[in-house]
């Protein structure tokens, strides 16, 4: 068990790294204003999926084969990349979804997926883990992956918390955004160039 001053200050510092403008929680608020604070949520749900997936990678190593990997780190990411031009692709082609019958609703399911896809196929967030745990495990204080599980669901129920914060407060606006069919087509348009400049920082990353 690592001591309460250590995991004081890693949730802290989890809470200020959330807060800050990145890819995971602009690709929340994008959802959120498109389809509501319900729909954010569920994409909050994906993207802490994901963060499992990462924390039990860093916990058995395997972050560091992709750290040391430039190929598995392309591929990735590259992969990453891709999903994120589809999602910009659908945006683009997107109508007005409360006025057009033709046009479905996502389901739950749905937009989990995205968010799970989203976050575990960009290798930064492994690389971040890597680089970020050690800061505040030691050896002496018992065994190093029982520890990387600590801290890692210390970070997914901090990142739930602001995700899910900033999910309801753009979920907020869906309404008022997309009381007229135009604007809520133009807001789909606004997501899909958010789609596409994430999918650009993914593909530059290195």
């Amino acid at each position: 068990m690592l001591p309460i001053e250590i995991l004081t200050t890693f949730t802290l510092a989890a809470v200020l790294l959330g807060l800050s403008p990145g890819p995971d929680n602009i690709f929340v608020l994008t959802q959120s204003a498109v389809s509501g604070a319900r729909s954010g949520v569920m994409v909050v749900l994906g993207l802490c999926s994901g963060l499992v997936v990462h924390s039990v990678a860093v916990a058995l190593g395997l972050a560091a084969l992709i750290a040391a990997s430039a190929t598995a780190f392309t591929v990735i990411k590259f992969a990453g990349a891709g999903y994120l031009l589809f999602l910009a692709y659908k945006a683009f082609g997107a109508g007005a979804s409360k006025h057009d019958g033709d046009v479905p609703k996502l389901s739950n399911g749905q937009l989990y997926r995205r968010g799970f896809i989203m976050n575990i196929t960009n290798p930064k967030v492994a690389i971040f883990f890597l680089a970020f745990f050690p800061q505040f495990m030691d050896p002496a204080l018992g065994q190093l992956p029982l520890q990387a599980a600590q801290l890692g669901a210390l970070f997914i129920a901090a990142t739930f918390v602001v995700f899910g914060g900033i999910a309801l407060a753009a979920g907020s606006l869906s309404e008022l955004l997309t009381r007229s069919p135009k604007t809520e087509v133009w807001i789909n348009r606004v997501a899909g160039v958010v789609f596409v400049g994430l999918a650009a920082n993914i593909v530059l990353s290195k």
